[in-house]
């Protein structure tokens, strides 16, 4: 369903359009677009209350830089939206997210506009500088490069990295600071508290107005009226501040806090900043979900609120007509819980992302044993390590394509010292809307591979229960448990603990011909094959490898000595996944067999619904009945799909 742009925003295609605007339109072209927004998400779904508070911001920036001959960066695409509308999007925004559609993050080969893609937070900044010191070595030294880094995802590490190296360059970089005091949950930690020092100290607020306008009047007197009156700014900042401003120790001009919010000032401001050279840093206070008064007063939940009535603010749920499975991450952290309080041992970390991990119910419950250490993947990890050192046992919640951030972390960290580590990977597999920068396709690849871990996967609630439970009886050692976005198959799913064999699988279904080796709730697709096969007189073998390392071996032994061809299905990447470690033990030991492998192909596979992802993908229900009626040559291959 197409929507209504405003009268403004329905002649803004480019930014060239908006350029030939008056400055006095611009006000109007702010309240358009984030109308628009509202708009399309309440009725199309996607990322929500980000986008809302950098209207301003994103209006101010093309209308004054020269996009796409200067570079613009936003670190992490939920607050994009508005960038998406005003480059050529708007006629396709309401196919953001969907199979086919734009993408909900910018991406290099969707527009020109798009400098850099940016699923995962903290890298702006270091791709940002990237360019302007390329720009300036090709001579290109009216080019400018920009990089809108919310206060989120200034705490991630490689922020800071980039931050020191740019002090030290000469590049034109601008880094503005969209400071909102949220991500998806409320920011945490040390550099939020200096944030807001900065932002709410009235003395330090009245005195820079004041020296401003003393500044321009003492620059007329010649350069060294002006280095002077500087050094007296930086006096009296770390007097008022009680520390000396963080950014301008890192050799970035601070400029700010300047409300952003108001589009004219943020014009005459980045105006006048296109004209200074060197890094700096422009300080803006926004509102997450600025305009829509819910999003503003409950920004966790408006982040990615689903479909909603934008009049009356209800978010639409379906209601089923019998009880349906709980989601995996809230079994995990309502049995995380349970756990703890058996075991005083347990403690919950997760970087940055309690309330998309379900960590805050352990947070909530037990707050002093739960910890949110910001956007730091690779600090999650080693202070897991630090507290394993110790005698406790972290369960250390990342979701799957974070946890690549901190892989250094984990094997140098944790696997080599043997520590009892548990890390739990969400989003494991496929994850849907959020397409490749969030899909959770490696972790099986990459974990099996590190000496002294154990690789798990649940195939239902009750088994990620059970995982849990097993892995903090005793010093196992790292051990990672991956499971899927989204729910389960058990309505019925709080059962009593039972511990788990290490290494060791289990015969789901027994049967002649082939054999179908799963791991993990994929293998809720394969029952239903399996179901579909049997009507048809097919008699499928079914076994739930349940640990990618170590292997049943046994059970392997088993299936090689009964079946001479075996189908392997997995929601991770094929090359090096589990079905590259059931061909590697037929090798070792000498089978011989037929082995189809069925997962995630070697391959970028983009956003769309997790069904339908699985589909294209030939690893459902329908594409492994047909490999079954292949390989028992049931039907002619012929008549295969795909």
């Amino acid at each position: 369903m197409q929507i209504e742009a405003g009268a403004l925003l329905k002649n803004i295609q480019y930014p060239t359009d908006l350029r030939e605007l008056k400055e006095s339109d611009l006000e109007q072209v702010c309240k358009e677009l984030r109308q628009y927004i509202i708009d399309v998400v309440s009725v199309h779904g996607g990322h929500f209350a980000a986008s809302l508070g950098v209207i301003e911001l994103t209006v101010a920036l093309h209308y004054v830089l020269n996009t796409p001959y200067d570079q613009l960066i936003f670190d992490v695409g939920h607050q994009a939206y508005g960038h998406k509308i005003l480059t050529g999007r708007r006629e396709v925004f309401h196919t953001n997210r969907i199979l086919g559609g734009i993408s909900g993050f910018p991406k290099r080969g969707e527009s020109e506009y798009d400098a850099f893609g940016v699923g995962h937070s903290s890298t702006s900044i270091s791709a940002a500088l990237g360019m302007a010191v390329a720009s300036a070595y090709k001579g290109e030294h009216d080019r400018q490069h920009v990089a809108v880094i919310g206060d989120g995802a200034l705490t991630g590490g490689m922020a800071f990295e980039a931050l020191n190296h740019a002090g030290i360059e000469k590049s034109n970089l601008l880094v503005i600071l969209n400071d909102n005091c949220m991500s998806i949950d409320p920011n945490v930690g040390a550099l939020k508290e200096y944030l807001t020092s900065i932002t709410t100290s009235k003395s330090y607020n009245r005195f820079r107005d004041e020296l401003i306008a003393v500044l321009a009047k003492i620059s007329k007197n010649g350069p060294d009226a002006y280095g002077w009156a500087k050094k007296l700014e930086q006096s009296v900042k770390g007097t008022l501040l009680k520390n000396a401003n963080l950014f301008e120790s890192l050799n970035f001009r601070y400029f700010g806090p300047v409300d952003g919010h108001d589009v004219n000032k943020l014009v005459k401001t980045i105006e006048d900043l296109k004209h200074i050279n060197g890094p700096k840093l422009l300080h803006v206070v926004t509102v997450k979900g600025k305009g829509y008064t819910l999003a503003e007063k409950d920004q966790t939940t408006w982040h990615a609120p689903g479909l909603f009535d934008k009049i009356t603010g209800e978010i639409k749920k379906s209601i089923p007509e019998k009880p349906q499975p709980p989601k995996y991450q809230d079994v995990f952290g309502h049995t995380l819980v349970e756990l703890a309080e058996s075991n005083p041992k347990i403690m919950g970390i997760t970087p940055a992302m309690p309330s998309g991990s379900s960590m805050n119910i352990m947070m909530k419950a037990m707050p002093d044993r739960a910890f949110d250490v910001g956007i730091a993947e690779q600090h999650a990890v080693t202070f897991s390590a630090g507290l394993a050192t110790q005698d406790l046992v972290p369960f250390c919640n990342i979701y799957s394509s974070f946890m690549q951030r901190a892989y250094d972390q984990v094997i140098h960290d944790v696997a080599l010292q043997k520590l009892n580590v548990v890390f739990c990977l969400d989003r494991a597999g496929l994850v849907g809307a959020d397409g490749p920068t969030h899909h959770g396709a490696y972790d099986i690849a990459y974990m099996r591979c590190i000496p002294n871990m154990t690789v798990a996967s649940p195939m239902n609630e009750e088994e990620l229960r059970n995982l849990m439970y097993t892995a903090q009886l005793e010093d196992m050692g790292p051990f990672a448990i991956r499971y899927p976005r989204g729910n389960g198959v058990m309505v019925d799913w709080k059962r009593p603990f039972k511990k788990l064999e290490i290494g060791k699988g289990r015969k789901l279904v027994d049967g002649e011909d082939v054999a179908i080796l799963s791991l993990g709730h994929i293998g809720n697709e394969a029952s239903k094959a399996i179901m579909t096969l049997n009507a048809e007189g097919i008699y499928p073998a079914h076994y739930d490898l349940r640990y990618a390392k170590p292997l049943d071996e046994a059970l392997l032994h088993e299936v090689f000595t009964k079946f001479q061809k075996v189908i392997t299905v997995e929601d991770g990447c094929l090359p090096g996944g589990i079905g590259s470690a059931v061909i590697e033990f037929m090798s070792d030991h000498h089978y011989k067999a037929q082995v189809v492998r069925l997962g995630i192909p070697d391959a970028v596979i983009e956003h769309g619904e997790q069904a339908e992802l699985w589909h294209i993908c030939r690893y459902d229900e329908k594409a492994i009945a047909e490999e079954c009626r292949k390989l028992t040559k049931a039907i002619p291959t012929k008549t295969l799909v795909g």
